[in-house]
């Protein structure tokens, strides 16, 4: 059988949906799919990492919209030689090329594979209610009325990543009314074996942390994180003279917000800005830190969350995480029910207070939710068993 995946971009650097599709690509090959990738990507872009599947890159789309008449030929010429086509993420024109080149190859009476979103959490209402977001809002109404509501209802199944984006994605947008919607999960691979190089890699790379304890904040340095509340929080604990570990914000620091927090946190000597960290010097700093903080106002899954959790490793989150539900039943960490400077100071002191004993017994349940809910190879099967039953 042969599966083929759109998405707008497979770099890194764009977050979770394109390292959670190589590590769902690397299984369902090992359980014998044929997989391919098409993407608007750079013909010669180097993602700087070790590809396991065959990448399509056409080049950039027009507009943030990634218009692309390319990707429309392209596919219209290829997608009848796969069974299976997924699409991962909407709001961009790759999603509505693909629903226009099935339309135009049933109209010539060619056969069509089966077709599959995965919205990301792209029909989180809080896209549609957030403060800042409100021109972004009434793009999305007229975008969803123009092409993503057809898309989505031609759809052979609509794929969700957890159960609570499952639900929430029936309240957002009026006409939604899909053939299939199937929770098939999504996971993570085991992270590499602990070594002391990676220890080494990342005190290169952030020094002023050797041998001291640090929280880790890693992720994309935006707004949605939470990152200025979790700093200001910071910031006025460490004021009053509390005992806490350093903090570490790791994720690329070159855009105007990231710089904006930079000049937040400039005062407290305590708050180290790594920038991104990638191989060695990003497992060293999962292995090395007391917890993993992620006060998120919106995350749809959080790899980075689930690799710490496979490092042993406890978590801080938010209900505004989709699978705060699955955490907080493992008792993996601790889940905030708002994204605010009290609740967040609060929950700081007491994980200050743990013993050494304590936080490890709750990284090893961290541990056993992992392996138990979000382990990728389970979920590659799932993905399958969903295609093959669709």
């Amino acid at each position: 059988m042969k599966i083929l995946h759109v998405i707008t971009s497979m770099d890194p650097k764009t977050g979770g949906p394109s390292q959670g599709l190589r590590n769902l690509s690397s299984f369902n090959m090992k359980l014998g799919l044929d997989v391919e990738v098409v993407c608007l990507d750079e013909v010669n872009q180097n993602y700087g990492v070790n590809e396991a599947v065959f990448i399509h890159k056409l080049g950039k789309g027009k507009t943030s919209f990634q218009y692309s008449p390319i990707l429309l030929r392209w596919l219209i010429a290829n997608i009848s030689r796969f069974d299976f086509v997924s699409v991962h993420g909407i709001w961009q024109y790759p999603n509505y090329a693909v629903y226009k080149a099935i339309k135009i190859l049933k109209k010539r009476n060619v056969k069509v594979p089966k077709v599959v979103i995965m919205p990301h959490g792209m029909l989180d209402p809080y896209f549609q209610k957030a403060a800042d977001r409100k021109i972004k809002a009434i793009r999305n109404e007229i975008v969803w009325r123009l092409t993503e509501k057809k898309a989505i209802n031609a759809a052979d199944a609509v794929f969700f990543t957890c159960e609570e984006e499952l639900l929430l994605a029936r309240t957002t947008f009026k006409g939604y009314k899909p053939k299939k919607e199937i929770n098939v999960g999504y996971g993570i691979q085991k992270p590499p074996v602990y070594t002391s190089q990676m220890k080494t890699a990342f005190e290169e790379i952030c020094p002023q942390v050797n041998d001291k304890k640090y929280w880790l904040f890693l992720s994309r340095i935006d707004p949605k994180k939470g990152i200025d509340v979790l700093i200001d929080a910071y910031n006025q604990l460490i004021a009053e003279n509390h005992l806490l570990p350093e903090l570490i914000v790791a994720g690329p620091a070159d855009s105007p917000y990231a710089q904006r927090m930079i000049v937040k946190a400039s005062t407290n000597s305590h708050i180290h800005f790594s920038g991104m960290l990638t191989g060695d010097s990003k497992w060293g700093a999962f292995y090395g830190c007391e917890a993993y903080l992620l006060p998120s106002h919106q995350e749809n899954f959080g790899i980075a969350i689930v690799e710490a959790m496979a490092c042993e490793k406890p978590v801080l989150i938010t209900k505004n995480i989709n699978i705060w539900r699955e955490i907080e039943a493992g008792k993996g960490g601790w889940i905030l029910d708002e994204v605010n400077e009290s609740s967040i100071s609060q929950q700081l002191i007491n994980m200050a207070s743990l013993t050494n004993s304590n936080l490890k017994i709750i990284g090893k349940l961290a541990y056993d939710t992992y392996e138990n809910k979000f382990d990728v190879e389970a979920k590659a099967q799932a993905f399958l068993y969903a295609l093959m039953n669709l």
